[in-house]
């Protein structure tokens, strides 16, 4: 059975605020997820103070102010992060957190994160695919807002400094907050797949769950959710999260998906194979026939149980003498 990887994306929505931080780590754990993930920048290496909100971003907080501004607010300080990775390994869930700048990738390096997860504003930021690569570590890298050639540039960019393919996974994903059904376009996957050779998972950007649960039975081996302990909390990204309950419905279905893509091979379950004789048919007496009787289609019919002859050998059975007397419905012998 396949496992797929899922990614409690905690993001910014603590907030800038620690012991939130905290509660996010511990609500990820308890609904289920394999990772629970932040964002580490250092503001003004990241954003020019000319920079502009997001229009998801203006609607999401109800006011405007430079994207810098917004920023500075809402990311935990540098030394908060060694905390948390420490927090993570105490209460059994699996720490990352996404770099935005080099110095972060410097930071993160030193933490020991099983991969790096690359979001997708930095998939064309040369030299920082390059710093990534150069550490050897794996990648999973978001794919929103990209074109193929700008994926495949990316790829190349980072198999030419240090990676091997088999050290990439994409993640197929959509960067509007929240993501109208109508651009989701999850048959993108199958694309990447082909074209790439790579395993490709899905950042999920819409409301509600049913979406990422169809991309896990699509073959998506990552799952990212944004997630958070209240959408009504002022923030950019709140609105289009998951609050815990749902975080924690939308893993259970990813689980019962993963039984049930099973493995491939169409046979009869266990389960099933008690109900054959139950189901299916067996030839049996239309009416009384004496011994002797020739059988016709007239005195023969098909009826349940399934555990005397097949209707599959009728030709065969048409024709023939009845070896004894078979009351109506009787199961025929040869």
């Amino acid at each position: 059975m396949c496992h797929t990887v899922i990614i409690a994306e905690a993001g910014v929505n603590h907030n800038g605020n620690f012991e939130l931080a905290k509660k996010l780590i511990l609500a990820a754990k308890e609904a289920g997820a394999d990772y629970v993930k932040f964002q580490t920048g250092k503001p003004e290496l990241v954003i020019s103070r000319f920079a502009a909100m997001a229009d998801y971003q203006k609607k999401s907080i109800g006011k405007t102010e430079s994207q810098l501004d917004m920023v500075r607010k809402i990311l935990l300080r540098f030394d908060d992060f060694p905390l948390l990775a420490g927090y993570c390994s105490e209460v059994g869930i699996k720490f990352l957190s996404t770099p935005f700048d080099l110095p972060s990738i410097d930071l993160l390096d030193t933490l020991k994160m099983d991969f790096w997860k690359i979001p997708s504003g930095e998939v064309t930021n040369y030299p920082y695919l390059k710093k990534i690569a150069q550490t050897k570590k794996n990648v999973i890298m978001s794919t929103g807002m990209c074109e193929m050639d700008e994926i495949q540039t990316a790829i190349h960019i980072l198999t030419s400094n240090g990676l091997s393919k088999t050290q990439i996974q994409l993640l197929h994903c959509n960067t509007e907050y929240p993501t109208p059904m109508t651009d989701v376009n999850l048959l993108a996957m199958k694309e990447m797949r082909k074209q790439f050779g790579l395993p490709v998972g899905y950042s999920d950007h819409t409301q509600g769950i049913e979406i990422s649960i169809a991309a896990v039975a699509m073959g998506a081996g990552v799952i990212e959710k944004h997630f958070t302990l209240d959408k009504k909390m002022e923030g950019p990204d709140h609105k289009a999260s998951l609050e815990p309950a749902e975080l924690k419905a939308m893993i259970t279905a990813i689980r019962n998906i993963e039984l049930a893509l099973g493995t491939g091979h169409k046979t009869v379950s266990m389960s099933e194979s008690k109900n054959k004789t139950i189901a299916r048919k067996s030839i049996v007496a239309a009416q009384a026939i004496k011994k002797g009787e020739v059988f016709t289609e007239d005195n023969l019919a098909v009826k349940r149980p399934g555990n005397g002859i097949s209707p599959m050998r009728w030709e065969e059975v048409i024709g023939m003498q009845a070896v004894r007397d078979f009351e109506e419905d009787e199961l025929i012998e040869l």
